[in-house]
């Protein structure tokens, strides 16, 4: 029986993920910041065959109870095998441009207060030298574009954290995997303009997060052609690349 802890447990990724493992009776611990969503989820989850699905309503970046809920995560389901951290936002660009307390609250929500997260729970992992913890970081954190590129900094040091994390745990047995998805149909990303063929959904991307997590991958592109899209968009020349409408 795997236990899983989800934190941005009611994220359209997130929930594609845990609906995916509760056909294998999983246990849940679901945290999220929408109590009531919550336990909808956890709801949906246990009809869909989960053992447990008990619900932690928390906002991340209330930092200050950040160990609280590690400590009820530890009496619900001991020991833990999987580590799905997912919570983040996509901000308006030109407000954070416009106003300094927007930007840093919008950095705060997609990176700091993850790392403040992420920074406890991988002590608790290191000591059961096991297990995996998998966080939900973007394409976007690859190159600063002028569209996104508040939010682009913010996953840039989610998945450089991220990548230290996993070189540090290697040897406690205990795998990191940074999740950087492309442009996915959620309600996050509802109404924008979108290029449609690039554009997954959750369920699609959860298939290559649960793949990924059991051959312990390190770095996930997904879909997959995201990784050669990146590639090349890394190597565009400066002066080409900040001319560009992107």
């Amino acid at each position: 029986m795997t236990n899983i802890l989800i934190v941005g447990a009611t994220s359209a990724i997130a929930g594609a993920c845990a609906r995916q493992w509760a056909t294998k009776g999983a246990r849940f611990f679901l945290v999220a910041r929408n109590g009531e969503r919550l336990e909808q989820v956890a709801q949906d989850l246990t009809a869909r065959g989960a053992q447990l699905a008990a619900c932690y309503a928390l906002d991340i970046n209330d930092v200050e109870r950040h160990g609280e809920m590690l400590e009820r995560c530890a009496q619900e389901l001991g020991a833990l095998d999987i580590v799905l951290v997912a919570p983040g936002t996509l901000p308006d660009q030109a407000a954070c441009q416009a106003d300094p307390e927007v930007a840093v609250r919008e950095f705060t929500t997609n990176a700091t207060s993850v790392i403040a997260l992420l920074t406890p729970l991988s002590n608790l992992m290191e000591v059961q030298r096991k297990g995996a913890i998998a966080v939900i970081s973007s394409v976007a954190g690859d190159r600063g574009r002028p569209s996104n590129y508040l939010y682009g900094s913010a996953k840039a040091a989610l998945s450089t954290f991220c990548a230290g994390l996993n070189a540090r745990l290697f040897k406690s047995g205990v795998h990191v995997l940074t999740i950087k998805p492309g442009f996915v149909a959620t309600p996050m990303t509802e109404g924008l303009p979108l290029p449609g063929p690039l554009v997954a959904t959750p369920e699609k991307v959860a298939s290559d997060i649960v793949r990924a997590i059991e051959k312990r991958k390190n770095v996930l592109y997904t879909p997959n052609f995201w990784a050669v899209i990146m590639t090349i968009i890394r190597l565009v020349p400066t002066f080409v690349f900040k001319r560009a409408s992107l």
